[in-house]
């Protein structure tokens, strides 16, 4: 009944005119930090030997290191964050617009929606993820980043690689992201409902 009410209400452009000033002295963290042995092996070895796995409904799937993705042009943008727990804050991104991601990988023509799975779990166990529609993907604002505030992204808020889709609240920018699937449904992913909050708090 409000699907396409939301869908309306998030097109508004959320092109940011903040500034350096504006940057919160604290950002607040938030999620449940990754334990697994795989994420401490990845952090022990500064990232040295992490891979964005990137498959599903696209032409040319890719695995990409922490390096690869820095060669890429680097978009960087002040912007606040709004969290459905009640509180924000305004940060600096830098990151890998995801509309050159999409680009370099081609998605086919059914693919609909990208699906970011998590190095960490969420509260309640099991992996952590998150769906966004591919139209979503290509904003302007849309990263993969990997600094913060001009430095490289911390463990705290979601290193290696976290998004930044401005147009959502911060528990659809999934941390510490272990790899983007393509798909054309999202109906056979966890409980269905497009996200481990989803799937797991009542959003109706």
């Amino acid at each position: 009944m409000v699907g396409w009410i939301m869908g309306f209400a998030e097109r508004w452009d959320p092109r940011s005119q903040l500034t350096e000033k504006d940057i919160s002295p604290y950002f607040w963290p938030n999620g449940t930090m990754p334990s697994s042995e795989e994420f401490n092996d990845l952090a022990a070895n500064e990232f040295a030997s992490y891979r964005l796995r990137i498959s599903g409904l696209v032409e040319a799937p890719q695995e990409l290191s922490l390096a690869d993705l820095k060669s890429m042009p680097k978009q960087a943008q002040i912007t606040d964050h709004f969290c459905i727990q009640g509180w924000s804050g305004v940060a600096k991104w830098g990151g890998v617009p995801m509309r050159d991601i999409l680009d370099l990988v081609r998605p086919l023509p059914e693919a609909r929606y990208a699906v970011f799975y998590s190095l960490a779990d969420g509260a309640d166990g099991g992996r952590y993820y998150d769906v966004h529609d591919l139209a979503n993907m290509r904003h302007e604002l849309t990263l993969l980043a990997y600094e913060m505030n001009g430095a490289p992204l911390n463990i705290l808020h979601g290193a290696p690689l976290r998004l930044r889709c401005e147009n959502q609240l911060g528990y659809k920018m999934v941390k510490w992201i272990s790899a983007i699937e393509f798909v054309a449904d999202f109906a056979h992913l966890g409980a269905g409902q497009g996200g481990y909050n989803e799937d797991h708090e009542f959003y109706g």
